[in-house]
């Protein structure tokens, strides 16, 4: 349970971070004459960011959970009686 505890915290805390990038970066947003098209700026830049790294951590915690879950299947294939792991 201390360990799901600490991914749900980590991931409370990269989805709080956009609370902080964004108040910091430019918006963006307008026609740029200099180079002649639409600049999204860095609020953009900063979202798409900040997703790649949520879904990055996403993936890296569904990787170690299944890691955890087939360590556990491993431990009761070899504590609990074979008749009931073939059963069941």
């Amino acid at each position: 349970a201390l360990q799901l505890e600490e991914w749900r915290n980590d991931m409370y805390e990269e989805i709080d971070s956009i609370n902080q990038i964004l108040p910091n970066t430019p918006a963006g947003g307008r026609w740029d004459e200099d180079v002649g098209e639409f600049n999204h700026g860095g609020n953009a830049q900063a979202i798409r960011t900040w997703i790649r790294s949520v879904i990055r951590k996403i993936i890296h915690y569904k990787a170690e959970h299944q890691h955890v879950l087939n360590e556990a299947a491993a431990t009761l294939q070899h504590v609990l009686p074979q008749d009931i792991v073939i059963k069941h």
